[in-house]
C-alpha cells in the first residue's frame, strides 16, 4: 500500500499564471520600430537627394549632333584632362584663329546640352578673331565620367587653361575666359586662380543656384542648406574680381548676376533676344580693342 508521501507526489504540479505583457510597452515598442523606419526612409531621401543633388542644376546631353565644320569652320578635335592612369578625359575642338597671333579664348559652356550648342557663340568669337577651345565637361558629350558635377567642372576648367598654354602656347596675358549661363561662375573661378589672364566674358551669366533649388518643392523635405553643394558662387566674386569683363545679357534673358555691382574695369551690354551673331562679334571686337590690344598695366578707364 502506497505510502501517503508517494500519493502526495504523484499530484500533478500546479501550473504557474502566465505572465502578462504591459500593454504601455507593447505601444512603446511599437512606436519605437515606426520610429526607427521613418528615421531611416528619411535618411534615405537625404541620400537620394545629395547623391543626386546636381540633376536639380545640371542638364548634360551626350548628343554631340553637330561640329565646326557645320558652319564652314576649320578645327582639330582634341583630348586632353589625363586622369592618374593617363587617360584624357575631356573632349573638345580646338577652332584656330585666321592668325597665329590672335589671342585665345577657353569656352565654358552652361549647364545644358554639350558642346555643339555653343557652336554659334563659337563662331562669333572666331570671327571676333580669336582662337577657340570649346570641350565638354565630364558627363557631357564625349568626355568620360558618369555625371557631371560644380568640383569636376572647376577642375576640368582648369585642365582646359593649361591645355592651351601647355599645348597650344597661348600667352595668359592674352588669354580670355568666356563663360555662359553657369559656366559664368566657372569662368570667374576660374580668373580668381589666375589673375593675369587679359580678360572675363561672360553671357547670359547664371550662377547662385541655392535659392532656386530651396523655391523647388520637390527639396523642401530635407535640409537643403545642408546638403546642397551645386552653389556655383557668382556674385560675390565678381564684386573683387578686378579683371577686365564683359558682362553680356538680353532683353528677354537672365540677366548677369548683380552685373551692375561687378568690380571695374567692365563693359556691360543688353542685346535683343535673338541678336544678329554679327552684332555679338562687333561687341566682343569693342572689348577686346579696348583691353586685350593694350600693354598690361595701360587699360583704359571702364565704360
Amino acid at each position: 500500500m502506497p505510502s501517503s508521501n508517494q500519493i502526495r507526489s504523484r499530484r500533478p504540479p500546479v501550473a504557474e499564471p502566465p505572465e502578462v505583457v504591459d500593454p504601455m510597452w507593447i505601444l512603446k515598442a511599437a512606436g519605437a520600430v515606426v520610429a526607427v523606419g521613418l528615421l531611416c526612409s528619411y535618411l534615405t531621401i537625404c541620400l537620394f537627394f545629395y547623391e543626386g543633388q546636381w540633376q536639380f542644376v545640371l542638364h548634360p546631353s551626350r548628343a554631340v549632333p553637330s561640329t565646326p565644320a557645320s558652319l564652314q569652320l576649320a578645327f582639330s578635335p582634341v583630348r586632353f584632362g589625363d586622369d592618374a592612369s593617363g587617360q584624357p578625359q575631356l573632349a573638345g575642338w580646338w577652332i584656330p584663329g585666321d592668325s597665329p597671333s590672335d589671342p585665345t579664348v577657353v569656352m565654358l559652356h552652361s549647364e545644358n546640352g554639350s558642346r555643339s550648342d555653343a557652336l554659334g557663340t563659337a563662331r562669333a568669337l572666331h570671327d571676333a578673331r580669336l582662337n577657340v577651345l570649346l570641350f565638354d565637361y565630364r558627363g557631357y558629350g564625349e568626355s568620360s565620367g558618369r555625371h557631371p558635377t560644380e568640383s569636376l567642372m572647376k577642375t576640368d576648367a582648369e585642365s582646359a587653361y593649361h591645355f592651351v598654354l601647355d599645348h597650344e602656347h597661348a600667352d595668359p596675358q592674352s588669354l580670355l575666359i568666356y563663360g555662359n549661363g553657369l559656366g559664368a561662375s566657372l569662368a570667374v573661378d576660374l580668373c580668381t586662380r589666375h589673375r593675369d589672364v587679359a580678360g572675363l566674358i561672360l553671357e547670359s551669366a547664371d550662377g547662385d543656384t541655392l535659392s532656386r533649388v530651396e523655391a523647388d518643392q520637390r527639396s523642401r523635405i530635407v535640409p537643403i542648406g545642408l546638403l546642397f553643394h551645386e552653389r556655383f558662387p557668382l556674385a560675390d566674386p565678381l564684386r573683387t574680381l578686378r579683371t577686365p569683363k564683359l558682362l553680356i545679357s538680353y532683353t528677354q534673358g537672365r540677366a548677369p548676376v548683380e552685373a551692375q555691382q561687378a568690380a571695374d574695369p567692365k563693359i556691360t551690354a543688353e542685346l535683343p533676344p535673338h541678336a544678329d551673331p554679327a552684332e555679338l562679334t562687333r561687341t566682343l571686337r569693342r572689348f577686346l580693342d579696348l583691353y586685350v590690344t593694350h600693354a598690361p598695366g595701360s587699360l583704359p578707364p571702364a565704360q
